[in-house]
């Protein structure tokens, strides 16, 4: 970022900051705040009054089995929408017996925990070849021994750990102050989280407006001597999209700064999608110049919620993930994540999901979710006032030059959908999992999408749900109000 686009971003932010302390302002945004977190709340708590709330520890202890009837009751309560595939993403497996695979696998080791690698070798054994396996699907053989990562415990992890290794690599070899990252304005917000938290400055460069994939000489443009990785994803989180690769990876290398790929969530698709025939471009270890990736096995993995893999072309550069304290006085400390401890179960479970599945399970898997998908992206592309964002695979991201795209979402969450909304373009996706691939569901949804439209197209004013908070956070040019909003947010679901 140049001296006077940071000079910019300063001035902006303290105008945000003035405007917002002015009482009147401060008042009126009071209420509305007000107005929207309460109905936000009453959908965030739907169990006060229902079952006991804890506001302190109970005198006694409840009996154990009683404790246990109160959980499954809630599972129960909630499980429905999920299990009919009624959602976008969360669960990308949910078949019962998987479910309860999964679940002995992490009952045996549950007392396990990496950090104590002496006591527990099996966990080191489970996470190597988690990491193995992920990094030989992702090309690491084509590009030699040296790629190798990390078990995170998610795919912001993953992100984050990678920026701390480019920036500390950086400032040890004193190439910038201010080391840099360059991405694409759809490259998930953990880009920005890594900002945040390591210090870096992060330029964000615009996408095709009709392709929403990442603008190759925007890039280009955006590198300077501070950056120190240039990013790209596989796909794009808001559009399913998957960025030009090879393009980025050559600007990377041309400048010789790093090339991270984001492929959380297309990381266990696109390989056995390519296998399939589906018009997949190079995006891996094989294109030279990418130097780590990120992919979620607690996605199309199928692992257990809790675990990403974060990889890397050569040793050298994971050596700068990682935290080691050499004078504390208890002891030698080393630590490979962020995390200290961390829940071993959940590295089992991972690696029994990998192992159990195999790569004939994975392409099996891709091949349905490809064909739901396939169906749900026709029916929304052949529904008037409707469009379909970029040329995605399963991720079918959907916007209306007609409607109010998330008052149609307000009505399919009235019939038990639960969507994604998008923003910049007002959009909403859908992103297709095993539970989509479930026979009558992608035709369920495209059926009850037209009745939504249609009762749009009838009351097009009719309100609730997410379309105020959208349609507020889109007329406000003061980010900040935005901000505030969300952490207001974050305070209700703190409440018991």
């Amino acid at each position: 970022m140049s001296r006077l686009a940071r000079a910019r971003t300063r001035l902006a932010a303290r105008l945000d900051r003035g405007v917002r302390s002015l009482p009147v302002v401060r008042g009126k945004l009071d209420r509305e705040y007000g107005a929207m977190l309460a109905d936000a709340e009453r959908t965030a708590k739907p169990y006060r009054g229902k079952v006991p709330t804890y506001t302190a520890l109970p005198p006694e202890g409840r009996p154990r089995e009683e404790v246990l009837r109160e959980l499954e009751g809630l599972a129960a309560i909630e499980e429905n929408r999920w299990r009919e595939g009624l959602a976008s993403g969360a669960v990308y497996h949910g078949d019962p017996e998987h479910v309860a695979f999964l679940d002995r696998a992490y009952a045996i080791h549950s007392q396990v925990n990496p950090l104590h690698s002496d006591l527990w070798p099996s966990a080191t054994k489970f996470e190597a070849e988690i990491v193995a396996m992920t990094a030989h699907m992702l090309g690491g053989t084509s590009a030699g021994p040296g790629v190798c990562g990390t078990v995170t415990s998610g795919g912001t992890e993953s992100i984050l750990l990678a920026m701390k290794a480019y920036r500390d690599r950086a400032l040890a070899e004193r190439r910038t102050k201010r080391p840099t990252i360059v991405a694409p304005v759809t490259a998930h917000a953990a880009f920005d989280k890594a900002a945040e938290a390591f210090g870096m400055g992060i330029v964000r460069v615009p996408v095709d407006e009709r392709t929403f994939a990442a603008d190759l000489p925007a890039t280009e443009r955006a590198v300077t001597r501070d950056t120190v990785v240039v990013v790209g994803s596989a796909p794009t989180f808001p559009h399913g999209v998957v960025d030009p690769i090879g393009g980025l990876a050559r600007i990377a290398r041309v400048h010789g700064v790093g090339m991270h790929v984001d492929a959380c969530l297309g990381g266990f698709v696109l390989p056995w999608a390519e296998r399939l025939g589906a018009p997949v471009p190079p995006f891996d270890f094989r294109v030279e110049g990418v130097t780590s990736m990120s992919a979620d096995t607690h996605k199309f993995g199928y692992a257990a919620k809790g675990t990403s893999v974060v990889l890397y072309h050569a040793l050298e550069l994971r050596r700068w993930q990682y935290f080691t304290a050499t004078d504390w006085p208890g002891g030698l400390y080393f630590s490979p994540t962020l995390a200290g401890s961390r829940p071993g179960g959940l590295s089992a479970a991972c690696w029994a999901a990998m192992v159990a599945t195999g790569e004939q399970g994975y392409l099996d898997a891709t091949r349905r979710i490809l064909d739901a998908a396939a169906t749900i992206r026709e029916g929304v592309a052949s529904t008037p006032g409707l469009r379909v964002l970029g040329d995605p695979l399963w991720v079918i991201a959907f916007g209306s030059d007609e409607l109010d795209v998330y008052r149609v979402s307000d009505r399919m969450s009235e019939r038990g959908w639960n969507l994604n909304g998008l923003q910049r373009p007002p959009a909403v996706h859908i992103c297709v999992t095993l539970r989509h691939a479930q026979p009558g569901v992608p035709e369920r949804f495209v059926r009850e999408l037209r009745e939504a439209v249609a009762q749009v197209r009838a009351d097009p004013k009719a309100s609730g749900g997410m379309a105020p908070v959208y349609g507020m956070a889109g007329r406000m040019p003061l980010r900040g109000v935005v901000s505030d909003m969300l952490k207001r947010y974050l305070d209700v679901l703190y409440r018991p």
